[in-house]
């Protein structure tokens, strides 16, 4: 069975999101494919979007799982998964996956980092990518907490870190 790696990271409305951002995140999806993995996010725009555009290069499969209709989807999603749950679905797509990789990211990042933490599931922010992860790759932070993600400095890494750790 193809093993899931989860994708959590900004929305393509975030005005903090920048092309070196987005250049992780289509790695992450490259190399997510390239690993024979499903790459699985939220389904959107922004870091979603990017990671499945890397994934599809590497003719990797994608699945979505959308906060409301599948129409929301981004154009290199294959499968959309409806929720119409809101931000609800970010603990659906948590517990979906073998290991989640965040990237960047606001309030709903950080839920996704938390709820994977929490259920023991393989969760790696990337150092250098922005937002939330950049916060958590602060060493002194992480120290304070007995369960804490690894921190990847490359979109390889991280991928790496995901394919040992599941």
């Amino acid at each position: 069975m193809k093993k899931m790696i989860g994708i959590s990271g900004s929305d393509g409305d975030d005005l903090s999101l920048t092309p070196s951002t987005l250049k992780i995140a289509e790695e992450v999806g490259y190399y997510v494919a390239k690993k024979g993995a499903v790459l699985v996010s939220g389904g959107r725009g922004g870091v979603m979007e990017a990671a499945a555009r890397g994934a599809k290069k590497a003719q990797g499969l994608t699945i979505g799982i959308m906060p409301g209709s599948a129409d929301e989807a981004n154009s290199f999603i294959d499968i959309a998964i409806p929720t119409y749950v809101g931000y609800a679905r970010n603990y659906l797509l948590v517990r979906s996956v073998d290991a989640l990789i965040a990237i960047a990211g606001r309030w709903g990042t950080l839920n996704e980092i938390s709820l994977a933490l929490n259920i023991g599931k393989p969760t790696i922010i990337i150092r250098g990518s922005g937002g939330w992860a950049d916060i958590l790759a602060d060493e002194g932070l992480l120290k304070k907490f007995e369960v804490r993600p690894y921190v990847a400095s490359s979109a390889r890494e991280a991928v790496e870190l995901a394919v040992r750790e599941i």
